[in-house]
């Protein structure tokens, strides 16, 4: 990719982002080995621990009790989502202050643009360099909001991402010159989005670091790979530049995967927990303007095996009356044969096609009955909370048993279009149309 400046990406990312907010939350926990635990009472397993617990050897994925035993002083939080997004929010906030284009990728991560800002933004201010700009920025997060993030600046995504891994604690900055270098010894694997499959690949061509990538020759990485291995093969040597871009796209699935508050025996009651989440997510869908043509269901069970159908109709469905009687029966299908209680339920809408719920010359459509229907919700559940407007199936759930009272919330793992929009709001089609605009020139 030719351009006569080269790019300057600079992509901030929390430092064991769940940890950290529960020492911001709690300041008597500075300083000491906190680790986040996940599971139905909030001490299953590890889904965060700070950098003052991983020195005693205790890391995502690891059983609680086990952190607890090779670190008995340690503490254990149990999850505050809600607290977690207001916090992430916050932060993005802060990081739109310090550039014109901000593209949030996760909760706790998202890439800026501070391409040509030395020349545009702190010339003749006692701010000199990209350093300390971005230590600027890094110490305002850390004062305003006690969470300590590190950050990388190079001229890609990929690159930034690679700095901050190399920078964490702290901050590194790649100049244009010294890519190359920086890149030689480091391992394929650590790049984003390279995958298992591509390493094995790279491997079998003796392409074990990026170096190794480097001395390949262009055409064999290009008839291996495709775009990619040009891109790989350019970004090796130091040559690969892009501009940062806003590209918000249209949600291509939309699952939820809960495990239950206990192992439920009874399917009935399993099923209508089912139904609930079915009707919350088709709501969204259809606040989103999408509706599904393939949806599926999975069940793991108390000795954690797992049965699972999937359904393809033949136009897209966007009624919960239709799509409802379809899970009942994916239900019927996957229990089938089992006797052992429900642990976790996961349903998955995909393959999404727009809805159109716009009024039509020809008077009102079903879509739009709905789409009228579901802003009436909206506004309701806004005003009086998600317990207004209730469905047969949610009403049956939060009485059949009170742990369904208050439904725990869910982990804010979302998609960059939706942190998008929970930034800037009515805002984000135009910002959409006008990044949109300038892609295609």
């Amino acid at each position: 990719m030719v351009s006569r400046l080269p790019s300057r990406i600079l992509h901030v990312d929390g430092d064991t982002f769940f940890a950290s907010c529960e020492v911001a939350l709690d300041a008597s926990l500075s300083g000491r080995p906190v680790w986040v635990g996940g599971g139905r009472r909030g001490d299953g397993i590890v889904i965060a621990a700070n950098r003052e617990a991983k020195r005693f050897g205790i890391r995502t994925g690891m059983a609680c009790f086990e952190a607890k035993r090779v670190c008995p002083h340690g503490v254990l939080a149990r999850p505050q989502y809600d607290e977690y997004r207001r916090l992430s929010k916050e932060m993005f906030q802060i990081m739109e202050d310090y550039t014109p284009t901000l593209v949030p990728m996760s909760i706790d991560e998202g890439f800026l643009d501070l391409t040509s800002m030395d020349r545009h933004v702190w010339r003749d201010t006692t701010v000199s360099t990209a350093a300390d700009y971005v230590n600027g920025l890094r110490d305002r997060i850390q004062q305003e909001l006690r969470l300590p993030v590190s950050s990388g600046l190079g001229r890609s995504t990929w690159m930034a991402k690679l700095a901050t891994s190399a920078a964490k604690p702290g901050f590194v900055e790649v100049p244009p010159d010294r890519e190359k270098e920086f890149l030689a010894d480091r391992p394929v694997g650590e790049l984003a989005g390279a995958g298992k499959r591509r390493e094995r690949m790279l491997a079998a061509l003796g392409a074990l670091t990026f170096g190794h990538v480097a001395r390949l020759p262009s055409t064999v990485m290009k008839d291996r790979f495709g775009i990619w291995g040009q891109q790989l093969w350019l970004f090796a040597n130091g040559r690969w530049n892009e501009p940062l871009l806003l590209e918000v796209k249209d949600r291509t699935t939309i699952s939820s995967n809960t495990t239950l508050p206990y192992d439920e025996p009874d399917y009935e009651a399993a099923l209508v927990f089912a139904l609930s989440e079915s009707t919350r997510m088709i709501g969204q869908l259809r606040r989103e303007g999408l509706q599904p043509r393939e949806m599926s269901l999975a069940i793991r069970f108390t000795d954690f095996t797992e049965s699972a159908a999937m359904h393809r109709f033949e136009h897209p469905q966007f009624r919960n009356s239709i799509i409802n009687a379809v899970l009942e029966e994916l239900f019927a299908e996957v229990m089938a044969g089992h006797a052992q209680p429900v642990r976790q339920i996961r349903i998955c809408f995909s393959n999404l096609k727009p809805l159109d719920t716009q009024p039509t010359l020809w008077g009102t459509t079903d879509a739009e009955r709905w789409g009228a229907l579901d802003a009436a919700m909206q506004q309701l559940e806004g005003q009086w909370g998600d317990s207004a407007v209730l469905t047969g199936a949610q009403y049956a759930l939060r009485h059949q048993d009170a742990t369904h009272s208050n439904p725990k919330p869910k982990c804010p793992f979302v998609p960059a279009r939706e942190m998008a929009q929970k930034l800037w709001g009515e805002k984000l089609e135009q910002l959409s149309k006008h990044h949109g605009a300038i892609k295609k020139r």
